[in-house]
């Protein structure tokens, strides 16, 4: 597989869990990002049954890899057809990331929660010099309670620490907030019953400190960005509100790649 020298980038969102549901929302998603720029185009992967229709502990990634990882039929459509960059379409340290970056290189590939971790870097501003203002944040509101110890390690990871969650402090990063439900509740349980673990978990987020940046932590949580605005504005008030970004994490890796491959088309080395 070899970069495109043309001016499309096409990339592959791999959904390693077996939820088509799943699958076309995260579609969904990168279609708004690939709307805005016509060079852009999405092709999805679904894993197969043998893989859990939701992935919701460190089991459930396991046995995601070993479904994707056996399956030739994607082996044999990496090989043959020249994406520019893939997407891992799973919020978390899913080891299918670095795999493929391995396997795959020197095309790009990243997952929705690495994407996620620079993009909310990206929105919060450093603090004042003079410690005068408060730092402003970002945070991650997830799922079910496992993703809380999960991502916060993913983070500090990402961020080059190697202390543990409990001993981990960036002052920019107000922590890991849990919905509760698992990633296919969103597909299957009623709107009301979302709406109420939702915002438990986004005002918990909101009272931990001064958040700019909101990261859904879960790709079955495309198009949950109204919610959680309405959310944010009866905690906030409307003009502060304003300062808020939402980020999902699909559209957050589409961005990203997008900018990976066209940086490699300018400084890398030409064929």
């Amino acid at each position: 597989m070899s970069l495109s020298s043309s001016s499309s980038i096409n990339i592959l969102l791999l959904n390693p869990n077996s939820s088509l549901a799943m699958t076309k929302t995260m579609e969904s998603a990168a279609n708004t990002i690939a709307a805005l720029n016509p060079s852009i185009s999405i092709r999805t992967y679904t894993a197969p049954e043998q893989a859990p229709a939701s992935i919701d502990n460190d089991e459930g990634i396991k046995a995601s890899v070993e479904a994707v990882t056996n399956d030739s039929g994607l082996m044999s459509c990496l090989r043959s057809t020249p994406f520019d960059a893939v997407l891992v379409a799973c919020f978390s340290v899913h080891p299918l990331v670095k795999q493929l970056a391995y396997s795959l290189k020197p095309v790009p590939v990243t997952g929705i929660f690495e994407a996620s971790i620079l993009t909310g870097l990206s929105l919060v501003p450093t603090a004042e010099a003079d410690g005068v203002h408060e730092q402003l944040k970002w945070g991650i509101v997830t799922t079910g309670a496992f993703w809380e110890t999960h991502l916060a390690s993913g983070v500090a990871a990402f961020l080059g620490s190697s202390s543990s969650p409990s001993s981990f402090s960036d002052p920019r990063f107000a922590g890991v907030f849990s919905t509760g439900l698992n990633a296919g509740d969103f597909h299957t349980i009623s709107q009301d019953q979302i709406n109420v673990r939702l915002r438990e978990a986004t005002k918990r987020l909101l009272s931990s400190g001064n958040i700019t940046c909101v990261v859904m932590g879960c790709g079955g949580m495309g198009g949950l960005q109204d919610m959680i605005r309405a959310i944010i504005i009866e905690e906030y008030g409307q003009e502060r509100a304003k300062d808020v970004c939402i980020v999902d994490g699909v559209q957050a890796a589409v961005l990203q790649l997008q900018q990976t491959v066209l940086s490699r088309r300018v400084f890398g080395v030409v064929e």
